[in-house]
């Protein structure tokens, strides 16, 4: 069992003293290792919460700089920080809220001859990505090597979330099943995206991870949360874990490949 110093019983505190966290559920969030794949709009809420969560080791891949239109919705980073690797201005923030987390960076863009290496090391992995190339290659990686993961995807207003267990619930594939045609989704600069709306995602998918690793609550297995920002309607949309899958079903897949590169959901 994990002693906590008192300075650590003081900061997680208010975890300690919820009926379906306390000092068990606590030392679970401290012994666990989570994966952010994208250091942007959706990663930047996920890497802070986890981070003052105190999950023990956090790892953050992204092989892109910070740039003046990425501070709209990427609060992790500031002025300051422009022209700075974003793996390495998001460990910076990390540590500064919770110098007791290991934040582990890759500065790179994960691809099929990377992305099971790095994967298959943590328990839960965050989907914070920007295209649907990307996407289709972590719900691959992490079918293959067993990790469940938060999906998610924003777009002008809206979100959409689901959480993936490997084998017992639906992959991102059983829904959506391969990337869509080039451009028959809208251009990332025209498109836009209202920068609260990745906090709001970005929030619901570091709960999911927070959930899962202390084993408490509902995952968002087999359904898609919806939401519109502009009405603040949520929606639901059950799925079932599709037998004939190309991913997980029937025999599922052997290996990674690379999928072409489509016009992204929104710039993240």
């Amino acid at each position: 069992m994990k002693e906590f110093s008192d300075e650590e019983l003081e900061r997680y505190s208010r975890h300690i003293i919820l009926q379906d966290v306390g000092i068990e559920g606590q030392e679970k969030i401290a012994n666990s290792k989570v994966l952010v794949i994208g250091a942007g709009g959706l990663g930047s809420p996920v890497a802070l919460y986890l981070a003052a969560a105190g999950v023990g080791e956090i790892g953050i891949v992204d092989g892109d700089v910070v740039d003046l239109s990425n501070l709209q919705r990427q609060v992790i980073h500031a002025t300051a920080d422009i022209g700075v690797p974003k793996v390495l201005s998001a460990k910076a923030k990390m540590e500064a809220i919770n110098p007791n987390v290991k934040v582990t960076v890759y500065q790179k863009f994960l691809d099929a001859s990377n992305i099971l290496d790095i994967v298959k090391g943590y328990d839960f992995v965050i989907d914070g990505t920007d295209n649907f190339s990307a996407k289709f290659l972590i719900n691959d990686a992490c079918i293959l090597a067993n990790v469940p993961y938060s999906h998610g995807g924003i777009l002008r207003f809206g979100g959409q979330t689901m959480t993936i267990k490997p084998h017992e619930s639906a992959c991102y594939a059983c829904v959506f099943d391969s990337p869509p045609p080039a451009n028959a989704i809208p251009t990332c600069s025209s498109a836009g995206i209202l920068g609260a709306v990745a906090g709001m995602l970005g929030t619901i998918q570091a709960a999911e991870a927070l959930k899962y690793i202390v084993g408490v609550g509902e995952p968002l297995y087999n359904r898609l949360l919806t939401f519109d920002a502009k009405t603040m309607n949520f929606r639901n949309v059950n799925f079932k874990k599709n037998p004939k899958c190309r991913v997980c079903g029937g025999e599922g897949i052997k290996e990674i490949r690379d999928y072409e590169a489509v016009v992204c959901e929104a710039k993240l």
